[in-house]
C-alpha cells in the first residue's frame, strides 16, 4: 500500500498550484458548512429553550366534555342538530393517583399538579382580565423555575400573598406590598398582597398571570382540593409526543406536547433544518465536481507518467487506489482547514457578533464535516481514478 501512497503524494507535490486551489475550494465549502450548521443549530436551540422557558412540554388536563345520546324506542328514527358542548372548568378526575403514576413514568422528569383558571384583578377603579395560576411551588419550580424570573420582591404564595407580572403591575401601578383584589365569576373575591413581581420575557404572561399556591385557588375558583391541569417536562423534548400519547392512554386524561400547541413553531424549524441540509447538499456538490475536475486534468496531464508506471509492473488496482487516495486527501486536508476556519467564524460571531444568541460548535459537528468532505473526495475520485487505471501503457507512453 506504501507504493499508491507514495505516488499519490508525488503527484500532489507536483500539481502545487491545482493542489492549493482545490484544497482552497474545499476548505471555503467545509467552513460554510460548519459555520450555517452551527448558527442554525443555535438559533433553533435559542427558540426553543426560549419557547420552553415559560411552558411545560406537555400538559395533561380533563378529556372534553361531549354531548350523550339519549336511547330512543325501536323503530324510532331521530333526528339530531348536535352543538358541541361547552366545556367548563373542572378538576381532573383522581388526580393525585395521576400524578404519582406520571412520577414513575421513566421518560418523565418533572411532574407538577396546577389550577389555573380565569379572574379578574380589580385596584381601585382599574380592572385586568387575568389568569389565575395554583402552584404547588416545590414541583413548579422544577418545571418552569419562576424564582429566577423575580425582578422585586421575593418569589411567596400561600398565606394571602400572591406574585404577579411586570406588565400587570405597570397596569395596575401596583409595587411589592401593594393589596390586590382578585374576583372570578363564581361571586367569589380574595385580597392578596403582592409579594413578589415576576418577568418572563412574554408579554402575554407578565400582563395576566397571577401565582398563588393551590389552596388559594381552589378557593376562588371553587374547585375544592382540585387540580385542572398537570404539567409534565420529559428528557427528550423532541420525544414529547410520544410521551403525550403514552400518558393519555395511560390515564385516560387529555395530553397535548408542546409540539402540538407550537405548531408553527415546529414547521419554522424544520425548514430551517431543511434550508440547511439543502445548502450543505449544493455545497457538497460543488466539492465533488471540482475534485473530480481536478484530478480528471491530472490523469490527461501525467497519461505518460501512468503508462510507464503500468509498464514498469503497476497493477490497474494499484492505480485505482492512487487516485482514490488522492481524493481522500484533498477532502480530508480541506475539511480540516475549513473545519478551523468553520470555527473561527462561529468564534468571531460569538465574539464579536450582535450577541442576540450564542453559538455552540460540537466536536461531533467537525468530525461529520470531516467525513463528509473525506467520502465526497473518494467518491468523486473514483471516475477519474478507474480512466487512469484502464488506460493501455503502450497507448499512454506514446501519448503527446
Amino acid at each position: 500500500m506504501w507504493i499508491e501512497w507514495t505516488i499519490a503524494l508525488r503527484f500532489l507535490r507536483e500539481g502545487r498550484a491545482q493542489t492549493a486551489l482545490i484544497l482552497t475550494g474545499i476548505a471555503v465549502g467545509v467552513s460554510v458548512i460548519v459555520f450555517l450548521s452551527a448558527l442554525i443549530s443555535g438559533l433553533q436551540d435559542n427558540i426553543i429553550e426560549r419557547t420552553l422557558g415559560t411552558q411545560s412540554h406537555i400538559r395533561v388536563e380533563p378529556p372534553d366534555l361531549v354531548n350523550r345520546v339519549l336511547p330512543v324506542p325501536a323503530g324510532t328514527v331521530q333526528l339530531l342538530l348536535e352543538d358541541r358542548r361547552a366545556q367548563r372548568l373542572r378538576s381532573i378526575n383522581n388526580w393525585q393517583q395521576v400524578r404519582d403514576a406520571l412520577d414513575l413514568l421513566p421518560q418523565v422528569t418533572a411532574v407538577s399538579p396546577i389550577i389555573s383558571g380565569p379572574a379578574f384583578a380589580r385596584r381601585g377603579s382599574a380592572l385586568q382580565s387575568v389568569a389565575l395560576v395554583g402552584i404547588d411551588v416545590a414541583r413548579y419550580q422544577q418545571i418552569i423555575p419562576i424564582q429566577d424570573d423575580i425582578v422585586a420582591g421575593r418569589f411567596r404564595v400561600g398565606a394571602g400573598d400572591a406574585v404577579i407580572g411586570s406588565q400587570l403591575a405597570y397596569d395596575l401601578g401596583l409595587r411589592v406590598g401593594d393589596k390586590l383584589r382578585l374576583e372570578t365569576g363564581q361571586n367569589v373575591s380574595s385580597v392578596v398582597n403582592v409579594a413578589g413581581i415576576f418577568q418572563l420575557g412574554v408579554r402575554e404572561l407578565d400582563s395576566r398571570y397571577v401565582y398563588l399556591d393551590m389552596k388559594q385557588a381552589q378557593s376562588l375558583l371553587a374547585i375544592p382540593g382540585g387540580a385542572t391541569v398537570i404539567d409534565v417536562t420529559v428528557q427528550d423534548i423532541f420525544g414529547a409526543d410520544a410521551v403525550a400519547a403514552r400518558i393519555s392512554r395511560l390515564t385516560g386524561q387529555k395530553a397535548e406536547s408542546w409540539m402540538q400547541t407550537n405548531t408553527q413553531l415546529m414547521n419554522a424549524l424544520k425548514s430551517q433544518s431543511l434550508s440547511t441540509q439543502m445548502i450543505s447538499l449544493f455545497v457538497a456538490m460543488s466539492v465533488a465536481f471540482g475534485i473530480a475536475s481536478v484530478l480528471s486534468v491530472s490523469v490527461v496531464q501525467r497519461t505518460r507518467e501512468i503508462g510507464i508506471l503500468r509498464a514498469m509492473g503497476t497493477t490497474r488496482p494499484q492505480m485505482l487506489r492512487v487516485f482514490l487516495i488522492q481524493g481522500a486527501l484533498f477532502g480530508l486536508a480541506g475539511s480540516l482547514l475549513g473545519g478551523g476556519a468553520g470555527y473561527a467564524l462561529v468564534w468571531a460571531f460569538n465574539t464579536f457578533g450582535p450577541g442576540l444568541f450564542y453559538i455552540p460548535v460540537s466536536l461531533n459537528l467537525l468530525l461529520a464535516a470531516a467525513a463528509l468532505a473525506t467520502l465526497t473526495g473518494v467518491v468523486s475520485a473514483a471516475i477519474p481514478a478507474r480512466r487512469a487505471a484502464g488506460l493501455d501503457p503502450v497507448v499512454a507512453i506514446r501519448h503527446v
